[in-house]
């Protein structure tokens, strides 16, 4: 057997792992999604990263638990009155979210401690799996502080800035691990590169894609997609009047309170994103460049294409929960395409020497 034979199940290990990995956090922005759409993101008051896995067992645990419940500010200007059992109703879908966050923290950090001990993977990709670990670690930090925010007096939900930081820093991990997954070839090579242009191209779809899922985090934390459930107008015409746009002091508050802007911006940002998108794969097809490329291109159009159909029936059903979800999971798959392509490019596109020393650290011999 060769080396190179013999080297093959050790990676087929680690891209199963991100590949889990990859899986878990699709799942858990759409959780995430979810317990935002049932208002469920408060019920649990404390965060206990350890003894916080075990459930309440027993009416009287129950009972403790909801009382905390009820020394909240949601519960006391929202919720009061609330019963036992809706409490459990939207506890359980926080308690999953959480469970869900450490499920992944877990097999992430699991995976990268065989993959080290095994020498599944280089000193310098340990180091780079390392500080996505870290970068997951930040993440639920922030979901603390999120959380923590929506506790303060006067508050009945957490503060819609910092509900899109965290989604921002969960895509921010999707996002690695996709490419890392691109490195090690788990979605193919091409065999030609494509022109500077369609390459910036590339990277457009995807800093779209990243921002108009950071528009939807504003759209979700300051509940706007109740309001204007009609399209392509809102309200008498296709954008609300100034006065309507930017009635908080001070002005740039608008953008991240106001819920006619917030729509209004999330509408534009998928206007852009699908013709950035469509212009990109008929760019892409008609340069006759690489086959991969164009398939990839043409995917992410009709990928996009659902995508924004969808987010058009859920608005104007009033975002049902399973259409809510349905959208949230459909950006999650459409930001993962961005991603695999950008990545694949980009690795294309770098100079010669460059991809060649990454492709015998990745494929070609075991790691160091």
């Amino acid at each position: 057997m060769t080396q190179t034979a013999a080297f093959r199940p050790r990676r087929r290990f680690v891209c199963a792992w991100l590949a889990l990995t990859v899986a878990l956090v699709a799942l858990m922005v759409v959780v995430g999604g979810a317990t935002r759409l049932t208002g469920s993101g408060l019920s649990i008051t404390e965060w206990r990263p350890v003894t916080g896995a075990l459930p309440p067992i027993g009416e009287a645990a129950w009972r403790d638990e909801f009382s905390k419940y009820q020394a909240s500010p949601q519960y006391k200007l929202l919720n009061e009155g609330m019963s036992l059992g809706d409490f459990q109703f939207i506890y359980w879908w926080e308690w999953s979210h959480r469970q869900l966050g450490r499920l992944i923290g877990f097999v992430f950090a699991g995976g990268l401690l065989i993959a080290a001990l095994t020498r599944r993977v280089s000193l310098r990709e340990g180091l780079t799996l390392f500080a996505m670990g870290l970068l997951l670690g930040t993440q639920g930090a922030i979901g603390w502080i999120m959380v923590a925010s929506g506790l303060q007096p006067g508050m009945t939900a957490v503060a819609p800035v910092k509900l899109t930081l965290h989604l921002g820093f969960a895509l921010l991990f999707f996002a690695t691990l996709v490419a890392f997954l691109a490195y090690l070839g788990r979605f193919g090579r091409d065999r030609a590169s494509l022109t500077p242009g369609l390459r910036a191209g590339a990277y457009a779809v995807l800093g779209l894609s990243f921002v108009q899922i950071l528009l939807g985090g504003l759209v979700a934390g300051s509940r706007a997609g109740f309001a204007y459930n009609t399209w392509p107008s809102m309200g008498d015409g296709f954008a609300p009047p100034a006065r309507v746009l930017f009635t908080v002091t001070p002005w740039w508050e608008n953008f991240v309170d106001n819920i006619a802007l917030v729509q209004l911006n999330h509408r534009l940002g998928a206007y852009a994103l699908l013709i950035v998108t469509a212009a990109y794969a008929f760019a892409v097809a008609r340069s006759r460049l690489s086959s991969g490329a164009t398939g990839r291109a043409l995917a992410l159009a009709a990928v996009m294409i659902l995508q924004a159909c969808l987010g058009i029936v859920t608005l104007v059903a009033e975002v049902p929960l399973a259409l809510g979800l349905a959208h949230q999971f459909g950006a999650v798959v459409v930001f993962g395409l961005a991603v695999a392509n950008a990545a694949l490019v980009y690795r294309l596109g770098a100079a010669p020497e460059a991809r060649g020393a990454v492709e015998g650290r990745g494929s070609a011999r075991p790691a160091e």
